[in-house]
C-alpha cells in the first residue's frame, strides 16, 4: 500500500480561522524580519536593544529578539487554533499582551536602556491596533458560535 496523507475533518468555527490566520501573519513577518532587502539596514541588526537599526519594511525597527518573538506568537496562533476555548483565549490574551507592549512601548521608545526588544513609534501604533483587533476578533467571533463551517484542518 501507498502511503496516504491524511487530514481529519473538524468543525472550524471563525474565532478558530481568525486565530490561525493571525498566527500566520506572526510567522510570516518573523522570517521576514530575518531577510535583507525587506528588513533594512540588516546588517546593523543586533540580539536586542535599542542599538538595532533594522526596519521591517523601512518602517518597524526589529532585532533578532523581536523576529523571534513574532515567530514564537506566531506558532502558538496555529498551534492554539486548534481549539475553540485556545483559540478565542489566544486572540483576546495576545490582544491584551499587545496593548501591554503599546503600553510599555510609549515609555521606553528610543534610545532607552528598557527598550530591550526594541520598539519604535511605528512598532507602538502597530501594537495598539493589533491589540484592538486581536480583542474584537477574540471577543466578537466566540460569541459567534452559529457561523460554524466543515472543512479539513491539517493535523
Amino acid at each position: 500500500m501507498g502511503a496516504h496523507l491524511h487530514a481529519r475533518e473538524v468543525t472550524r468555527t471563525p474565532v478558530q480561522t481568525a486565530a490561525f490566520v493571525v498566527g500566520l501573519v506572526f510567522l510570516v513577518v518573523g522570517i521576514l524580519g530575518f531577510i535583507p532587502g525587506i528588513t533594512t539596514n540588516y546588517g546593523s541588526m543586533t540580539f536586542a536593544g535599542h542599538h538595532s537599526g533594522s526596519l521591517l519594511f523601512n518602517l518597524f525597527q526589529v532585532s533578532v529578539l523581536h523576529n523571534i518573538v513574532h515567530l514564537v506568537f506566531g506558532f502558538a496562533g496555529v498551534t492554539m487554533a486548534r481549539s475553540y476555548g485556545a483559540a478565542a483565549n489566544y486572540l483576546v490574551w495576545g490582544g491584551v499582551i499587545y496593548l501591554l507592549l503599546w503600553i510599555y512601548g510609549l515609555f521606553v521608545a528610543g534610545p532607552n536602556t528598557a527598550n530591550f526588544v526594541p520598539v519604535n513609534t511605528a512598532d507602538n501604533w502597530l501594537h495598539f491596533l493589533l491589540g484592538i483587533v486581536m480583542i474584537a476578533l477574540g471577543v466578537g467571533l466566540s460569541r459567534r458560535r452559529a457561523g460554524i463551517r466543515k472543512g479539513t484542518f491539517p493535523i
